[in-house]
């Protein structure tokens, strides 16, 4: 979803797609909305160069983005854990330059819960990215992560990123082919 051009009248904390590098946004900045998918929303500036803002500041870019913004936890009866609730979760994590998420593009390889002695679960997930050197990569794991830790029932959340066997276009679903327009 392509947004109107929005000058923020604030400074804001921003990173830099796709080096993952943090930048201020300053204060005067003519930025358009490219997508607002899994909690953050992706600007770009005149010059073409793309920045992520975190769901925390999406206010910046006025009231209508801070409310697209948000993504609503998946609400468990308590007590109750069901592994299908991780993957919800992960379905709400995107590539901040692509607007899939990472299940559908076929990012995740592993995801494992397993029931703890002193009760909860411990999530293990196995995860890559499109292309080894791509400076978000840490930032989707912490994203991942984030989501996953805030699932009840869950206790401890393990995320690493793997590069074998290495991420190749067949393993998106035709979900994402769809999305992107490739089928």
């Amino acid at each position: 979803m392509r947004g109107a051009m929005t000058v923020i009248e604030r400074d804001v904390d921003a990173m830099l797609i796709p080096s993952g590098d943090k930048v201020l946004l300053p204060a005067g900045s003519e930025l358009t909305v490219v997508q607002t998918l899994g909690g953050n929303v992706t600007v770009q500036d005149p010059y073409g160069q793309l920045f992520r803002i975190d769901e925390k500041n999406a206010e910046v870019l006025g009231a209508d983005y801070a409310a697209k913004a948000k993504v609503p936890a998946e609400e468990a009866p308590p007590g109750e854990f069901h592994e299908e609730q991780v993957w919800e979760q992960l379905r709400t994590v995107y590539d901040p330059e692509i607007p899939v998420n990472i299940v559908e593009l076929g990012l995740v390889y592993t995801c494992k819960a397993t029931p703890l002695e002193e009760g909860g679960q411990r999530v293990d997930i196995e995860m890559t990215l499109t292309a080894p050197g791509c400076g978000m990569g840490q930032v989707l794991v912490e994203d991942v992560r984030s989501k996953v830790s805030a699932l009840p029932g869950v206790k401890e959340a393990h995320v690493e990123l793997v590069w074998e066997p290495q991420w190749d276009q067949s393993r998106m679903t035709d979900v994402a082919r769809l999305q992107l327009g490739w089928m």
